[in-house]
């Protein structure tokens, strides 16, 4: 399995604080089966700025630290950035697409809403070969609130990725079931740890997998399984055409 989201370098954000932080994560990932993890710290979210080249230097030094400790596990370059205007003025200098193949970008929004400007950006980014992956959407709310916001980006070419908690239940039985619905109507393309630690925010993949192959069957599983393998590469994925979801509608006692 490989991992496209998870914040295992030391020191650098809120993720791992420390290089054994980081080699715990590891031999937990190793676990899980995970052989491959896309590290993505955060990069102007308000409190970490994490640009191209120090990221570059951080994967290196970490994959060295896991050879000598004999874990089986390559970690490849990524950043999780937080939208804002100037993204495409900073596309070659300061911005890191996934494992480096100037494809797939990992994007996070505000937890709250949706900036306004997201829609022409997201697609601005595109005409020049970029192709957004929004994570965590089910965690946003005024995607929870209004997932027709969600559907207008994926229509226009963004991808999305789900959290493996989120799945599962860690994150409560509300957004268990709205990041379900995403699954089934193709909303979203992938499943990511955004591992922190390995107690409160750890590694859920295989239990996540497991899930969606119980409640939304085998291939679906197998289609966001393989999906990360062909994103590193900068390879295209597997998609289906997505649909929205639909509102269920509140009948009143009169």
């Amino acid at each position: 399995m490989i991992d496209i989201h998870c914040h295992i370098l030391p020191g650098i954000d809120d993720g791992a604080q420390e290089l054994n932080d980081s080699l715990e994560m590891a031999r937990q990932a190793q676990s899980q089966g995970i052989t491959q993890i896309v590290a993505s710290p955060h990069h102007k979210n308000g409190s970490y700025d994490n640009n191209l080249q120090d990221i570059l230097t951080e994967v290196n030094r970490l994959n060295k630290e896991l050879v000598r400790e004999g874990i089986d596990l390559e970690i490849l370059p990524g950043q999780e950035v937080r939208i804002y205007g100037e993204m495409e003025e900073d596309l070659d200098v300061d911005l890191l697409t996934v494992n480096n193949t100037g494809v797939y970008m990992l994007i996070e929004f505000p937890s709250s809403h949706l900036p306004r400007y997201a829609n022409k950006l997201l697609f601005d980014l595109q005409l020049k070969g970029i192709v957004p992956i929004i994570v965590h959407p089910e965690r946003n709310r005024e995607i929870m609130e209004d997932p027709s916001k969600l559907y207008r980006l994926i229509k226009e070419g963004s991808l999305s990725q789900v959290t493996a908690s989120s799945v599962t239940g860690r994150m409560g039985k509300k957004i268990k079931k709205f990041s379900l619905d995403l699954i089934s109507h193709n909303l979203a393309h992938f499943i990511a740890s955004d591992s922190h630690n390995t107690t409160t925010r750890p590694f859920d993949l295989r239990d996540a997998y497991e899930t969606v192959e119980k409640e939304l069957g085998t291939s679906l599983r197998y289609m966001l399984q393989e999906n990360p393998e062909e994103m590193v590469q900068g390879k295209m994925i597997d998609k289906d055409i997505p649909e929205r979801i639909k509102k269920k509608k509140v009948l009143g006692l009169f």
